[in-house]
C-alpha cells in the first residue's frame, strides 16, 4: 500500500512549507540580525524529524540478499533483528571525540572513561558484495587513556516480550580490526530495579577483515523473575582500545528455545 501523503495537496503543502524554509535561510543569510529563538527550536525538531524519517525509510529500501542472513539462524528461532543503525543512514554519521554516554541515533550509544576522548565514532557504507548489512559503525581509537570502551545497543521491546529462562539470545557478528583485539559481548536484562547480565567473549581475538563471530547467551543462568521485562540491550565491550581501528560491519541479534537434553 502507498505511503500516505503522495497526493498532490499533500505534495504542494510539503512544497509551501519548504520554500518557507529557504526563504527564511536567504534572508538570515544576508542580514546581521539574530534568530528568533522559536524558529531555530523549530528547525532543529524539523531537523531531527526528518532525519529520523530519512534512517527508517533508507532501512526499508530493498536490498539483495535480504533473507540470506537468515538461513543459518538456528531453528526455533522466533524473532531476529539488525540494528537500524546499520540499515538506514545516521545523522549526523560521525562523531568526533564523543563524551561519555553520547547516542547516535536512537539506539546506539558509546560508553567510556577516556579524558581526551581520543576516539571517532562513525557510520560507513558497507562495499563487500558479501555484506548483508548496508552499513557498519567503525571506532577510530588514538591515544586512549581510559580504562573502558563499548558500543551499547538498546534492543526493540519485542526482544522481552515473553523472554523467559528457555530461551537463548543470540548475536551474529562481523568484525574487522587493524590490531588484534578482544571483544565481548555483554547482554542486559532489566526487570524493575533489577539488571541481570549474561557476558561472553565473541570467540578469538579480532584480527584482520571479515572477522564472523558467534556469541549465544542462555538465560537459564539468569535469575529472571515474572514480571516484565522493561529493557533488554547488548554491549559490546573492547578490550585495551589503544591505537587501533575497529569496524562492526554486521550485527544480527535473535531468540530461540534452548533444544532440550
Amino acid at each position: 500500500m502507498a505511503m500516505q501523503g503522495t497526493g498532490r495537496l499533500s505534495r504542494m503543502l510539503r512544497e509551501h512549507a519548504a520554500m518557507q524554509w529557504v526563504r527564511r535561510t536567504e534572508k538570515l543569510r544576508r542580514t546581521q540580525r539574530k534568530p528568533v529563538p522559536e524558529l531555530v527550536d523549530e528547525a532543529a525538531e524539523l531537523h531531527q524529524t526528518l532525519a529520523r524519517f530519512l534512517q527508517l525509510a533508507d532501512s526499508r529500501m530493498p536490498r539483495g540478499g535480504a533473507e540470506a542472513d537468515l538461513l543459518d539462524l538456528p531453528p526455533g528461532t522466533d524473532w531476529h533483528w539488525r540494528p537500524l543503525c546499520l540499515r538506514g543512514r545516521l545523522n549526523p554519521a560521525a562523531v568526533a571525540g564523543p563524551e561519555n554516554a553520547r547516542r547516535l541515533g536512537d539506539e546506539l550509544a558509546v560508553y567510556h572513561d577516556c579524558d581526551h576522548r581520543a576516539l571517532i565514532l562513525r557510520q560507513n557504507r558497507n562495499r563487500r558484495a558479501t555484506d548483508l548489512a548496508a552499513y557498519g559503525l567503525s571506532l577510530e581509537v588514538m591515544g586512549f587513556s581510559g580504562s573502558y570502551l563499548s558500543l551499547s545497543l538498546d534492543l526493540p521491546a519485542e526482544a522481552g516480550e515473553g523472554l523467559a529462562k528457555h530461551h537463548v539470545l543470540r548475536l551474529d557478528a562481523l568484525l574487522d580490526a587493524e590490531r588484534d583485539i578482544t571483544v565481548y559481548g555483554r547482554l542486559n536484562i532489566a526487570q524493575g530495579p533489577n539488571t541481570e547480565t549474561v557476558l561472553r567473549q565473541l570467540g578469538d581475538p579480532i584480527s584482520g577483515r571479515a572477522c564472523r563471530r558467534v556469541a549465544e547467551f542462555d538465560l537459564g543462568y539468569v535469575d529472571l523473575s515474572l514480571r516484565p521485562v522493561d529493557k533488554v540491550w547488548l554491549d559490546l565491550i573492547f578490550e585495551a582500545p589503544y591505537m587501533n581501528a575497529v569496524t562492526l560491519s554486521d550485527a544480527l541479534m535473535s531468540r530461540h528455545t534452548r533444544a532440550e537434553m
